[in-house]
């Protein structure tokens, strides 16, 4: 497949991405009927037809933009788990979150995104977050940096913020889909960070992250549609992640949390400050 990953094609991207939350997302916005929500796994994941719809459109927009690709999309993955296995091997591939923060969306909080990675062979090569209400994306190409587009469609670069020591960073930490031991600790130690918050929806935390409004964010969860995006978005500015342990995070890895920050100096004293039980 010899699709170029380029600026130029990370814009067509978010064009589908525009025109799926225009005909798709934004018209069902606090118009949800109750059968439109349905639970998942639990009463915190759940997805609504708005959502099912968005995928739609988007993966078969992505087929028609790159033939050949494969689309891997949340809600395809539950139905279909199998569909994951390809996420390392394809020549080119689409990893969609239709809308990020569904738990926001179904409940009228303007609060939620759209996500896409594109994965050359395992790489991530290409990155994009759409914030819906305000029409503001973030974008990466890898090796090319990352840039903000506005609604106007003028562009500006992204960086993130400057290091500072952890007792002064801001950010999330997304404490909730933590084990309990880890959980505890977390909860003991946020308030030794300057400020914490959480919107439910990673998609504006990467947001925040990427153009220097906050300092760390920490997950728990590592599924790609979640994170692949926020990633190389952050990684293309300058910024610094791992998992817990201090591992590389690897687009396989299911389990170890994430934790970023802007260096790899802070990202130590960050991980000191919030997950060292001494």
């Amino acid at each position: 497949m010899t699709v170029a990953v380029s600026r130029a094609h990370m814009r067509t991207v978010l064009d589908i991405m525009r025109q799926a939350a225009a005909d798709r997302i934004m018209p069902s916005f606090r118009r949800l009927d109750a059968d439109a929500i349905r639970c998942k796994t639990s009463k915190l994941d759940v997805v609504t037809v708005a959502d099912e719809a968005a995928e739609h459109d988007m993966t078969e927009a992505f087929l028609r933009l790159s033939p050949g690709a494969v689309v891997i999309g949340e809600e395809a993955v539950c139905a279909r788990p199998g569909l994951l296995d390809a996420i390392e091997d394809a020549d080119l591939a689409y990893v969609i979150d239709p809308i990020d923060g569904t738990a926001n969306y179904a409940a009228g909080v303007p609060l939620f995104g759209v996500m896409v990675a594109i994965l050359r062979r395992g790489e991530v090569v290409g990155a994009a977050i759409l914030d819906p209400i305000c029409n503001v994306a973030a974008l990466a190409v890898r090796g090319e940096g990352a840039w903000q587009v506005g609604p106007d469609d003028a562009e500006r670069p992204l960086c993130c913020a400057r290091p500072v020591p952890a007792a002064e960073m801001t950010g999330n930490a997304s404490w909730r889909y933590l084990p309990p031991p880890i959980r505890d600790l977390v909860a003991r130690n946020l308030p030794r960070v300057m400020g914490s918050w959480d919107f439910r929806c990673a998609a504006h935390e990467y947001l925040m992250l990427v153009d220097g409004k906050c300092h760390f964010l920490l997950f728990n969860r590592t599924m790609p549609w979640d994170h692949l995006a926020g990633w190389l978005i952050h990684h293309e500015t300058g910024g610094y992640c791992a998992h817990f342990d201090g591992e590389p995070y690897r687009l396989t890895d299911r389990v170890g949390g994430l934790l970023y920050a802007p260096d790899r100096a802070s990202w130590q004293d960050l991980r000191d400050l919030l997950l060292d039980p001494g």
